[in-house]
């Protein structure tokens, strides 16, 4: 037949190669996918899912000094003089609203000075009735500053701190302190003592708000405060690390004098000015002391009394 020239029909042949129209195709198939990949790597593999559990848990781990107590919540101090004063005493902010045609004083071109100078500072021009809702209607008078969240330390953080920098810890916990100014003073006399920070309990209790910013004079921005989700828990934690727990109390067992424990690694704990320590935290202490007043004072505010205490720890220390 014509045509037919006695060579094998390439689309019908059983010889091997490459099928006319396929492009090499199967050759290429044939030339393997490489080396096999690794457990972890091969999709349904039970390693890899382990694999990924474990990195899903690294992820959401909290990590040591990274803020590990948690995040406070932003604040607005309102007004031209609080806003004022919040700047000169370097309270911590991230924008500067002010009202768009405000009158201008003295407050508010220094106001406006200092939070240029700072850095880091957004100033921001607002139409007052914007200015009104953000501050619920309150007296504004044309500035409104924003302090972010306080990053609060996890308590573990102030022993280890201590720890790196070769000293015994001296820690202040407070036990029912609800005023941000108390809070603030604390910070002031831990860091004038040489303490290494302040815990404070997640609930019921005073945070680092602007005013316990202001209170502290700018020492918080190098003294840690601490948050703990339960401060009985982290004082027995505490007291498991080799740190003598030393509460203040009025009706204390003996005198803070006659503590021996001040010279090495110890938490002091201050109640409120009118409840002193909890029940609970009471029976956590290792021992509650009193502080001598022969002036007949009932009591001194947390601030006062913190002041007090870390006075003659340093002086035993020294």
């Amino acid at each position: 037949m014509a045509g037919n020239s006695g060579r094998p029909n390439r689309r019908t042949s059983n010889k091997k190669g490459a099928t006319v129209g396929s492009g090499g195709k199967r050759r290429r198939a044939l030339e393997g996918k490489g080396p096999t990949p690794p457990a972890e790597m091969r999709k349904g593999h039970a390693k890899q899912r382990a694999a990924q559990a474990r990195a899903k848990r690294a992820a959401t781990a909290p990590k040591r000094g990274a803020g590990r107590g948690g995040k406070g919540t932003s604040e607005l101090v309102v007004g031209r003089n609080p806003v004022l004063e919040a700047l000169r005493e370097g309270v911590p902010a991230n924008a500067l609203y002010v009202q768009q045609f405000i009158d201008s004083d003295d407050r508010v071109r220094e106001a406006l000075r200092l939070a240029s100078e700072r850095g880091g500072v957004r100033l921001v021009e607002a139409p007052r009735p914007e200015l009104d809702r953000m501050t619920n209607h309150l007296n504004h008078q044309g500035m409104v500053l924003q302090v972010p969240p306080y990053e609060y330390a996890h308590p573990d953080d102030l022993v280890v701190a201590a720890h790196d920098r070769g000293e015994d810890p001296l820690i202040v916990a407070l036990d029912g302190v609800t005023d941000p100014r108390n809070l603030g003073a604390v910070v002031r006399s831990v860091s004038a003592f040489g303490g290494h920070g302040v815990v404070v309990p997640e609930r019921r209790a005073a945070g680092m708000t602007a005013g316990a910013w202001k209170t502290s004079a700018g020492t918080a921005a190098r003294t840690p405060v601490a948050r703990a989700a339960n401060l009985t828990r982290a004082l027995e934690a505490y007291r498991k690390a080799g740190l003598m727990v030393v509460g203040l109390a009025a009706e204390g067992e003996i005198e803070l004098g006659e503590v021996a424990a001040l010279d090495g690694p110890v938490v002091i704990v201050v109640g409120s000015e009118g409840k002193g320590l909890s029940r609970l935290v009471g029976e956590t202490c290792d021992v509650r002391a009193r502080i001598p007043m022969p002036g007949g004072a009932e009591s001194l505010n947390a601030g006062v009394a913190a002041g007090v205490v870390l006075y003659e720890v340093f002086r035993r220390r020294s």
